[in-house]
């Protein structure tokens, strides 16, 4: 049955049978041992849990499960004690998220876990309402601290049985986001006069974020599971297929010539569609690889059909052999063709690791709580982002508490609930949060009404709970708003089991709607952090990425080509800040009081940033070593071309409207030089034409 192994082999089915084993295993406990109002706090405690969980191998996940019911405990007990003087409890509601959300500073992991623990903070409000008739003392915590700690050690024992598991899916989830970006890249190649290019670069703009966070992901999966040790066996094997996957994505990512101008010298030739096609075809191969990836298949048999290469060969040579020479363009083409054929090998291509090469990642985690304090240290001061989300979101909890308080406060907690949920760093993402979340928790509240009325009472309750739960978890990184509508059923049956479902109606819907307001009260008007201020810093920032990654190729054309750290982390460092441009630009564009002119050209600013990147990624697809008078001209030029980009930051990062515009220096003689020289000095004038472009655009 194909379709049920791929629901097994699915990278959500995994959390799903874990929440499911977890919530089943807490509502047969309870039913036997008859502890029924110990029943909703240890849910809530599981799913708590399970939001607080990485992609880690067993011993991380051990160590998070220790760090996590620490803080969990700690965050309960607070809770706990203060929740019944109002006055004390705000201080503390207020500055306990700020604390938490400033520890997210450290690394994801430690945002995860903090992000985690103020949900649980809040289910500790939610489970004392549900058992406070039967239950005035501690153990409504207990049993949250309890369903914490089994779902815990379900994930711990998972995590033992199968320790590869996620990182197959972190490198199959690479490769389809590859695959993606393949076709994003043929799009450009439609041999069309007049077609909108700048859009179709911006769409592959996004898909080009989409497979950074890919790369960064696969990267962590990667490093948790091999440290500072030398990987051997699997380890080395998926290792060596993310190397080979960073190179697809440079071959990818690179652009050898202005597709404008390719389109208008081969507008009768079917050179340029030949080329689209083969792209889509390597885009099949691709995501083939990746589900052999995710099912554990061999994947020696996928390559790409080669007789699409050979028919783009064929048409480049009845096309050169038909036209008047053009050594631009044949140079253009030779390379293009070269950079297609190695981009076949490589989907083809399982990877292997050298023992003298440098194998190592980086690693971006904190080594001691020392490091991870100066990080949050570093963070600490108003043009922080992360300070100004801390502040808003504090704001946004403290708020919602006094509405709590003025409205009902026996059952408010829905409130601060929604503002956590709904309140994000940026305004776009907040106000698109806000509409998933109320469409959802009306669909949800319509299902359970119709639910508790057709089937009033009976154990059937159990089994729904324990699929909502699960459901919860399949839709919530990528359905928001279904997500929403499985856990507001989720809770409506809780309560129901407590003789409440009815009463939780109502309330959830205007705690719903008033929680979401508060977020975007607090988004608008406390701290705003909008993105035009910051767009100017981040495009800065990918200037001076772009200088450090043209001289870190400039200098493998003199030493040969060689995938070491320092390369690798500044070819990672120039992607990840074009991402973080065209991230930056996606929230401008839904932020309001923007003229529709500051957006266009925010748009033209993300174009031209790809364009230089792909530049780049030409340059260094191609990288080899050049004799020792081409190698020492062309890292000059290099150097030369850096200091413009420089220059360039500082002048964007000031906000100054300097032109900076000027012809480039061309040391190189006019004579004969070889294929890989010429390449490399296009390369150059296309990347000086993009700083020229740039800078040209007047201040945003």
């Amino acid at each position: 049955m194909p379709s049920l192994r791929t629901l097994v082999q699915s990278d959500r089915f995994a959390d799903v049978v874990r929440v499911c084993l977890a919530l089943g295993g807490i509502v047969v406990w309870c039913a036997a041992r008859g502890t029924g109002q110990a029943l909703v706090p240890a849910l809530l405690g599981a799913i708590a849990c399970a939001l607080a969980e990485t992609e880690d191998a067993w011993w991380g996940r051990l160590r998070g499960l220790v760090v996590t019911l620490i803080c969990f405990a700690a965050a309960a007990v607070v809770v706990k004690a203060s929740i019944d003087t109002p006055p004390l409890f705000a201080v503390v509601l207020a500055t306990g998220t700020f604390v938490l959300v400033m520890l997210g500073a450290a690394s994801g992991r430690y945002a995860t876990i903090a992000t985690a623990t103020l949900i649980l903070s809040l289910y500790t409000m939610i489970a004392s309402d549900a058992v406070r008739p039967a239950s005035p003392d501690w153990r409504d915590t207990e049993a949250l601290l309890c369903g914490a700690a089994w779902y815990g050690l379900l994930s711990l024992l998972w995590s033992a049985l199968a320790p590869q598991r996620a990182v197959r899916h972190a490198l199959a989830r690479l490769f389809t986001s590859l695959a993606a970006l393949m076709e994003a890249r043929a799009a450009l190649f439609e041999p069309v006069r007049g077609i909108d290019r700048d859009a179709l670069a911006i769409a592959f703009s996004r898909h080009h974020r989409d497979t950074v966070d890919a790369l960064a992901a696969a990267r962590v999966a990667l490093l948790d599971r091999i440290g500072r040790r030398q990987p051997r066996g699997r380890s080395a094997a998926r290792l060596a297929m993310f190397f080979v996957a960073q190179d697809i994505h440079e071959r990818v990512s690179s652009s050898h010539h202005p597709y404008d101008e390719l389109a208008d010298a081969l507008y009768h030739s079917d050179v340029m569609f030949r080329f689209g096609l083969l792209l889509r075809q390597q885009a099949v191969a691709c995501r083939a690889r990746a589900d052999a990836i995710r099912n554990g298949r061999p994947l020696a048999p996928i390559a790409p059909p080669r007789g699409a290469l050979d028919d783009v060969r064929d048409a480049i040579a009845w096309e050169r052999r038909h036209r008047d020479p053009n050594p631009a363009l044949d140079d253009a083409l030779s390379a293009l063709l070269a950079n297609m054929a190695a981009l076949q090998d490589a989907i083809g291509n399982e990877g292997s690791l050298s023992a003298e090469a440098d194998n190592a990642l980086q690693d971006n985690e904190p080594d001691s709580l020392r490091e991870a304090f100066a990080r949050i240290r570093v963070r600490l001061n108003r043009r922080s982002m992360h300070f100004r989300h801390a502040v808003r979101l504090a704001t946004g909890m403290l708020g919602g508490y006094v509405l709590m308080q003025l409205l009902h406060p026996s059952h408010g907690y829905w409130i601060l609930l929604t503002t956590l949920f709904v309140c994000q760093p940026g305004y776009g993402a907040t106000r698109r949060r806000t509409v998933q979340r109320i469409a959802g928790t009306v669909v949800g509240l319509v299902a359970g009404w119709a639910m508790l009325r057709l089937l009033p009472g009976g154990d059937w309750r159990l089994p729904a709970i324990v699929a909502s739960g699960a459901a919860f978890f399949a839709f919530r990184l990528r359905r928001y708003a279904q997500a929403t509508a499985v856990i507001t059923l989720f809770v409506v049956l809780c309560f129901d089991l407590v003789g409440a479902g009815y009463e939780a109606i109502g309330p959830r819907l205007l705690d719903t709607l008033l929680g979401a307001f508060v977020a975007v009260v607090v988004i608008r008007f406390v701290l705003p952090d909008w993105r035009v201020r910051r767009l100017d810093e981040i495009v800065a920032d990918a200037l001076l990425a772009y200088a450090r990654y043209l001289q870190a190729i400039a200098a493998q054309y003199a030493t040969g080509k060689r995938d070491d750290l320092p390369y690798r982390i500044a070819r990672r460092d120039a992607h990840a800040a074009q991402a973080a441009v065209a991230g930056n630009v996606t929230e401008l564009l839904a932020e309001p009081g923007h003229p529709p002119a500051r957006g266009e050209q925010a748009l033209r600013l993300v174009s031209a940033l790809q364009a230089g990147l792909s530049h780049l990624s030409t340059l260094g697809s191609h990288r080899q070593a050049l004799p020792a008078d081409d190698a020492r001209l062309a890292l000059g030029q290099a150097t030369d071309l850096a200091h413009r980009f420089d220059a360039l930051a500082e002048h964007v990062r000031a906000g100054t409207a300097e032109r900076l515009i000027g012809t480039l220096r061309d040391p190189f003689d006019d004579g004969e030089t070889s294929d890989a020289l010429r390449l490399v000095r296009g390369q150059y004038r296309l990347l000086a034409a993009v700083h020229d472009r740039i800078a040209a655009l007047p201040p945003i």
